[in-house]
């Protein structure tokens, strides 16, 4: 099973996308990790998004789409995927078109997690994270015991860059503009399938099986 997962920054795509491929047996890639990696990496790739990245501006395609057609090619893929984070452009969604076809493969579903704008933004301009052990924090649903502090080693809490609240509301208007017109694009290819994002984890997980099923 090939699946994409669309909504916008903080719908939970990402969370679900890795319950889903544990749970069906798929390779998740996310290429906001890959990127960010790449960024942390100081590869070709990461000098070329960094900028971006940083301003909450979406990375140009011709650079995804090299960074995706590299891992379809190489056969990472074969064995049914997850793609969280890609396509986000018409141009994008096309490219992948393309690059399955010629892998003799194709795309079983788009799932649209559906979040509105200010849950959105209450959900991203809480969230911190420990820079040691990686353990993530969201105001006010998940604190830690003493502000700004982690709660497993003490080390002080930060924020993406790109979580910043007025970096989340451009981040969203970049959306709106390019990423929500494959909505459309998908649901002329008659594999679009919307789930309510704002509903409990465990809620959204059951109703994005179900679909997918």
């Amino acid at each position: 099973m090939n699946l994409v997962f669309l909504g916008p920054p903080g719908s939970g795509k990402g969370t679900q996308a890795i319950r889903i491929a544990q749970e069906l047996h798929l390779t998740h890639l996310s290429t906001g990790d890959a990127l960010r990696e790449a960024v942390k990496n100081q590869t070709e790739v990461g000098k070329k998004s960094k900028g971006f990245m940083d301003k909450g501006d979406l990375v140009p395609d011709e650079v995804l789409v090299g960074m995706i057609k590299d891992i379809i090619t190489g056969g990472e893929l074969s064995g049914g995927f997850i793609l969280d984070g890609f396509p986000r452009t018409i141009p994008q969604a096309e490219s992948l078109k393309t690059m399955l076809q010629e892998s003799n493969a194709n795309l079983d579903k788009a799932v649209l997690l559906d979040v509105d704008d200010e849950e959105i933004i209450c959900r991203l301009s809480g969230r911190w994270f420990c820079p040691q052990c990686s353990e993530g924090y969201n105001y006010p649903a998940k604190m830690p015991a003493k502000a700004g502090l982690c709660d497993k080693d003490g080390a002080e809490l930060k924020r993406r860059a790109d979580d910043d609240e007025s970096v989340v509301r451009n981040r969203l208007e970049v959306y709106r503009q390019q990423t929500e017109p494959i909505i459309g694009f998908y649901s002329k290819e008659s594999i679009l399938t919307e789930v309510q994002g704002a509903d409990s984890p465990d809620n959204v997980f059951n109703s994005i099986l179900e679909a997918v099923r």
